[in-house]
């Protein structure tokens, strides 16, 4: 039975929750979801400032873990911290971002990616970069919608949404659209009933492509770029991370 980490980055609990229902409507029911929130850090996670106090306490999770699990889902579309988490995870690990666009990239030529707030466009647009579809990612266009305030999605809300994604549709001519926050998990459905193409979601895309990949006998490689971090100390309050402590 394939066994799933799925670790919210920040502190919010209730958008943990709503995570995980999506994430085991899309399994097979031998496949185990294992949703956690982190224990301290940003209450959402909105541009590189909140991104950087968001990785260490997702690193506990991984390392407090007390048995092996058989894939790990970094559920913030920023992918927050996936390559750091990848240097100390026995099992593979994925960002919903890098998930949700090799989906849309199977879907439709060009696609575009609906997120939050302005601040977010930027560190998405790397990962497309880092990732190789630049030539398939039309655009990236921004919601002006706070990450907490889509558990309360109202009118004014939605129709920013919407404006956006047909913006992306109208103007870039995308052929499928990407949702660029975990926190809109729940809007999927609806938002490709309404406009009647691909509507791409993170959590759900990650973890259809986690379950396949662990029941295949591979791992991620430990030939140099995310090999077990050196032996060191680190100073002062970041003492009890030193990978000397911490290496498995």
């Amino acid at each position: 039975m394939p066994e799933l980490l799925l670790i919210n980055p920040n502190t919010t609990q209730s958008m943990t929750s709503t995570m995980a229902l999506a994430a085991r409507s899309v399994v097979p029911q031998d496949v185990q979801i294992i949703a956690v929130t982190s224990e301290y850090g940003p209450t959402s996670i909105e541009g590189y400032y909140d991104e950087v106090f968001a990785i260490p306490p997702m690193l506990d999770l991984i390392r407090e873990l007390t048995s092996p699990v058989d894939g790990v889902i970094i559920g913030c579309f920023d992918d927050t911290g996936v390559e750091a988490a990848r240097c100390i995870s026995e099992a593979p690990v994925m960002g919903i971002c890098q998930a949700a666009c090799q989906h849309a990239s199977l879907l439709s030529a060009s696609f575009s990616i609906v997120t939050t707030l302005a601040r977010s466009v930027h560190p998405i647009e790397r990962r497309v970069l880092d990732y190789g579809f630049e030539r398939q990612c039309q655009s990236v266009r921004a919601s002006d919608i706070p990450v907490l305030a889509l558990e309360r999605c109202d009118d004014d809300a939605m129709n920013a949404l919407y404006q956006q994604i047909e913006g992306a549709l109208e103007q870039d001519n995308s052929e499928a659209i990407v949702l660029g926050c975990a926190g809109m998990v729940d809007l999927q459905e609806s938002l490709q009933q309404k406009y009647q193409v691909p509507v791409i979601e993170g959590v759900t895309a990650a973890v259809s492509i986690m379950q396949g990949l662990a029941r295949l006998p591979s791992n991620t490689s430990r030939r140099n770029t995310f090999a077990s971090p050196l032996e060191k100390d680190y100073q002062g309050v970041f003492n009890r991370y030193s990978p000397a402590r911490n290496n498995k």
